[in-house]
């Protein structure tokens, strides 16, 4: 099996090499190097299995004529009119994935079933564009427009009867693409049984059976586009891992937000207590697991509840907010109940208050 990864892999790995205080990342002068020149690779790492089994998936749907390319790049993604798939370079080790969690606050792909999770719809991308689907009149009717905006910044609906649900923060909702991208991944996910699932949600239905008929009309047809071209793989990129982060870092505004009052609902005692428990450390502490929760149950992007999450946590400081220790289920109850329902405002008016 061959991989597409950019570089080649006879060359020195610092990523595969023994790992020692000289080779780390955070402590090293690969902090600095050009990601290009780090040897990242798939092959020889955690992900080149997941892969192997992805294969083997395509394989048992009966996929003999399209085979995407994969290759490492800063995230997740198919280039348009093309058959390649992007797979995030920090993915390819465990310490740069543990400092993409800590910089970014959310990874997409901790593990081996989310990262078939993501193929799984990478590849609705990859079926889509080799034959042109969205040209056709059936497909435009079930999912919309391919000339519609694609707006990152989407607002969805929980729960919608209208999208199945798989990745997080109902992604099928983002554009007709990713909604047929999210419909195919649903109908490959081995164990699926996808006619129970949404036997209730009628239009839901419909998408995954057109979705159906189409693979199965596809499987012995060559594809009519198979490009392969790579958009920004991990051997052409010439920035730093220090200029990765610092440019993927969204900037911490002002939320002109006046939540003192609830904070003090959630934390009525101050710091006098003996011995004090912070408030605000508590608030931090809850932040890695808000990120990835709220986000998949709201749509709130993680980087907006990282920025709301320091604001709460700055407020607690400077108010001197404090629990006793057998409050502590009750106010983490109170405070992730409080950051999902300003997240699910901001996500149906794009404000927090309305």
């Amino acid at each position: 099996m061959s991989l597409a990864t950019g570089r080649d892999a006879t060359t020195f790995n610092p990523m595969t090499a023994p790992e020692t205080e000289q080779t780390t990342f955070r402590e090293s002068t690969l902090w600095s190097t050009p990601i290009r020149d780090l040897g990242l690779t798939i092959a020889g790492t955690r992900l080149e299995p997941v892969v192997t089994e992805f294969q083997r998936e395509l394989a048992q749907v009966g996929f003999t004529r399209l085979a995407p390319r994969y290759y490492l790049s800063t995230e997740w993604g198919v280039p348009f009119e093309t058959v390649a798939i992007a797979i995030p370079f920090y993915l390819a080790h465990a310490e740069l994935e543990e400092m993409h969690a800590e910089r970014a606050g959310h990874v997409e792909g901790q593990d081996r079933e989310e990262i078939l999770r993501y193929l799984r719809h990478e590849m609705g991308h990859v079926v889509n564009y080799a034959y042109r689907l969205y040209d056709e009149p059936e497909w435009e009717q079930l999912f919309g427009s391919m000339s519609e905006p694609y707006e990152d910044d989407y607002r969805p609906i929980p729960f919608s009867r209208k999208h199945v649900r798989h990745l997080p923060g109902w992604y099928a909702q983002k554009h007709p693409d990713e909604d047929w991208a999210e419909t195919f991944a649903v109908l490959i996910t081995p164990g699926m049984d996808w006619r129970t699932e949404y036997a209730a949600r009628p239009v839901v239905l419909a998408k995954l059976e057109y979705c159906e008929r189409t693979v199965a009309s596809l499987l012995h047809r060559d594809p009519i586009v198979v490009d392969d071209e790579l958009d920004e793989d991990v051997g052409e990129i010439r920035y730093s891992l220090a200029q990765f982060y610092r440019d993927l870092q969204p900037e911490m505004p002002r939320l002109g937000l006046n939540l003192d009052q609830m904070l003090r609902s959630i934390f009525p005692d101050r710091g006098v207590l003996l011995p004090p428990r912070r408030a605000a450390d508590l608030i931090r502490s809850l932040e890695a697991e808000l990120l990835g929760t709220v986000f998949r149950w709201t749509g709130h992007f993680p980087d907006r509840t990282r920025i709301l999450v320091h604001h709460l946590a700055t407020r607690a400081t400077r108010l001197d907010l404090a629990y006793r220790e057998s409050e502590e289920t009750a106010v983490t109850v109170a405070v992730t109940t409080l950051v999902t329902s300003l997240a699910m405002n901001y996500v149906q008016s794009g404000t927090y208050f309305r």
